[in-house]
């Protein structure tokens, strides 16, 4: 054998037995990028999926939006309803090690309730105090019957993350996070990227499949499509539906799509700094006015092509708890002009901010068109998703647009916006009729009276409108031909527990 055919026959078997095999890595185009990597401090729809990979819960949401076991297996109330007791999954390990249990569920609650930066304040406010009765085992005592809880903790509030992490970074925790997902954080470019991997010590990895993800925040939904036909990306959340005929055609892509349990909304700063002193934010008849001059079905036909309805509340007209009291109201101009001039008004400016997404940019410019019918000069400022939230939360707004991704409990869409102190009120809107009325419907666990609650909250909300709901969209997904196992859920997230590529 020659010298050349010797290191021929090296070079072959030093490529095929030593050389890595391929990793699976998925690229998923979102579309915002998300907030602080903190559950506790987070708001971001984004956020949620980039958790849903990283941070398991105490318990899940199915497809069916049913709650079912993830921390926690399983759990029981009290015959009064005050008490919640957990049994905790063994076995878990958080992403640097420190074991899983009762300790750290119960680390992770007292810091979501005691952190100043804490965005989960309010929706564990019912807890009066969250104990470990054993190794595995969390007893949450309420300071009230609150039948919301467990839909809580299904979301960011029941994410656990490691005391260790926790204890060291503090309000900084989002900069390197550790929770007890299939993925760790790898590392974070703002607007550029979020790097996760696969956990090797996840409690259930034989059903991961993805060794590396990806997430990069791209709003144009025009380009997104686009990187995922040239093979940039294997997924894209929210789809436009203007492009999802091109999609289901494609035989190289996937298409899936679900009715979410959100909804699309303008939030008016009534009372939050000195940008409240402007005439929606003063002047309710103002904010009917502005709400009966849009025609919500053209709206949602022109812009999501029939793949979203008109809305008007925070449920969506198939939902159970949707108020049948208070139908999606009909474009009322000669209404609308009639108020604004018993308001004293002509002509009404208000600036509203909104997302630099390409499909509410077209959406928000159909309303701006239309109110101005009516009398209402708007002019629009466009800005990074995340931005635009940090300035409603500052109160640097008069109107802004932004959507609600939803939550399996009626009292998710609800309670947080419009109650004094709810964790997410940046309208600063405060009515004690209100909360007395939303904070019985928690306590409850008879639906018939809670749905007589949000009732008669609805009607005083329907009055004063310091949020005005246009309606519910569909989540729209599409992926490469090859990634397979990917379930739709109404509440939007990604779930990469049985997904595969290739």
């Amino acid at each position: 054998m020659t010298i050349l055919s010797r290191l021929s026959t090296l070079f072959l078997a030093s490529a095929m037995f030593v050389g890595p095999a391929l990793s699976a890595e998925l690229r998923i185009g979102l579309q915002d990028d998300a907030d602080v990597l903190d559950p506790a401090q987070s708001r971001t729809f984004v956020g949620r999926i980039v958790y849903t990979a990283m941070c398991d819960k105490l318990v899940d949401v199915s497809p069916e939006l049913k709650i079912v076991p993830q921390l926690a297996t399983e759990w029981a109330w009290s015959a009064d309803g005050t008490q919640l007791t957990m049994k905790l999954r063994e076995g878990v390990k958080f992403h640097d090690g420190t074991p899983f249990n009762a300790a750290a569920v119960v680390a992770t609650i007292e810091r979501n309730k005691s952190l100043p930066e804490s965005r989960r304040k309010s929706e564990l406010s019912s807890v009066e105090k969250v104990e470990a009765t054993g190794d595995y085992e969390v007893t949450f005592t309420l300071k009230a019957p609150d039948v919301t809880l467990l839909a809580q903790l299904s979301d960011r509030a029941g994410m656990i993350v490691s005391p260790k992490a926790a204890a060291e970074l503090g309000a900084n925790f989002g900069s390197a996070p550790v929770c007890a997902g299939p993925f760790k954080f790898v590392e974070r470019v703002q607007q550029d990227r979020i790097v996760l991997e696969k956990f090797a010590d996840y409690w259930d990895k034989d059903k991961v499949f993805i060794d590396k993800v990806t997430y990069l925040p791209i709003p144009d939904t025009t380009v997104r499509l686009a990187n995922l036909r040239s093979g940039e990306l294997d997924m894209i959340e929210r789809l436009a539906a203007t492009d999802a005929a091109s999609v289901k055609a494609d035989e190289s892509l996937n298409y899936a799509d679900v009715v979410n349990i959100g909804y699309m909304a303008l939030y008016v700063n009534i009372a939050n700094g000195a940008r409240a002193e402007n005439p929606l934010g003063i002047d309710k008849r103002l904010r009917q006015a502005f709400s009966l001059a849009i025609d919500r079905e053209a709206l949602t036909q022109v812009v999501y092509e029939g793949t979203a309805v008109g809305g008007n509340q925070p449920f969506p007209p198939n939902s159970p708890w949707f108020n049948k009291d208070l139908p999606v109201p009909a474009r009322d101009l000669e209404k609308a002009k009639a108020l604004i001039k018993e308001a004293g008004f002509e002509r009404v400016p208000i600036e509203m901010q909104i997302p630099n997404n390409p499909v509410a940019a077209q959406m928000m410019q159909i309303v701006q068109a239309m109110v101005a019918e009516a009398g209402f000069d708007v002019s629009l400022k466009t800005t990074e998703f995340a931005t635009l939230l940090s300035e409603q939360t500052a109160g640097n707004y008069q109107l802004s647009r932004s959507d609600w991704s939803g939550r399996v409990d009626p009292d998710g869409n609800l309670h947080q916006f419009v109650t004094c102190e709810g964790g997410i009120n940046d309208t600063k809107y405060c009515n004690p009729e209100v909360d007395t009325l939303l904070n019985e419907a928690r306590a409850s666990t008879d639906d018939a009276v809670r749905k007589q609650k949000y009732d008669a909250a609805g009607k005083i909300l329907n009055e004063d409108l310091p949020v005005i709901y246009l309606g519910h969209q569909s989540w729209i997904w599409a992926t490469k031909k090859e990634v397979t196992g990917f379930v739709p859920s109404p509440d939007g997230m990604i779930r990469l527990i049985g997904v595969k590529k290739g």
